[in-house]
C-alpha cells in the first residue's frame, strides 16, 4: 500500500479511535492510535464469465452508467460476503444477461488497478451457456457477441488482457 494514496477511513471500527498511517512490519497500514488495531485494505473480489458462441464470438455487455458508460466488458461483478465465488459468477452473469451458465473452469485471475482508489482482484471463469435469453439487466444496457478481431471499445483494461488470453487459447485448437 502506498501512504501517497488517498487516505478513505479515519476512525476505528473496534473503539472509534483515529486512524494514522503507522509502520507495521515494515509497510505503513492505517492504525488505530488507541488500541493498534491494524485496518488492513485488501483488495475486493470480482467475478467474469468468458462465454464464447460456437463462432468463437464472445459475450460482452455495455456499460449504462456511471464513469464507464458506453464502454463494453465482460459480464462481471462482485463476491457477496460470505458468497462462494462460483455462486456469484452464476448470479452476477444472470443478473447482468438474463443467461444461466455452468461453469467450465477458471480461466484466469488478474489484479485489477484501473481505478486507484479500488484495487480488485478479478477471477475470469470459462462458462456455457444452458439457458435463457440474453437481455441485458442491472448495470448494463446492451449484449452482444463480438468477433476477437473486432471488440468494441472497453471499460476495464484487463478485459483486454482477458481477451488476448482468450485469443491466443482458441488459437491452440
Amino acid at each position: 500500500m502506498s501512504s501517497k494514496r488517498k487516505q478513505r477511513f479515519f476512525y476505528c471500527p473496534k473503539c472509534g479511535g483515529k486512524l494514522d498511517y503507522l509502520d507495521h512490519r515494515g509497510r505503513p497500514r492505517l492504525t488505530c492510535v488507541l488500541c493498534a488495531y491494524v485496518l488492513y485494505e485488501n483488495p475486493v473480489v470480482g467475478v467474469a464469465a468468458v462465454v464464447v458462441n460456437d463462432q468463437n464470438q464472445i459475450l460482452l455487455g455495455r456499460r449504462k452508467g456511471g464513469r464507464y458508460g458506453g464502454l463494453w466488458c465482460i459480464p462481471c461483478g462482485y463476491v457477496e460476503y460470505e458468497e462462494d465465488v462460483y455462486n456469484a459468477v452464476k448470479r452476477e452473469f444472470k443478473e447482468e444477461t438474463n443467461l444461466d451458465i455452468d461453469i467450465v473452469r477458471v480461466f484466469t485471475v488478474q489484479s485489477n488497478f484501473h481505478d486507484p482508489e479500488n484495487h480488485t482482484v478479478g477471477i475470469w471463469f470459462w462458462a456455457r451457456v444452458t439457458g435463457g435469453e440474453p437481455v441485458a439487466g442491472d448495470d448494463l444496457d446492451r449484449v452482444a457477441y463480438f468477433e476477437l478481431s473486432d471488440i468494441p471499445p472497453l471499460a476495464f483494461p484487463t478485459d483486454q488482457v482477458v481477451i488476448n488470453l482468450l485469443r491466443s487459447e482458441l488459437r491452440r485448437f
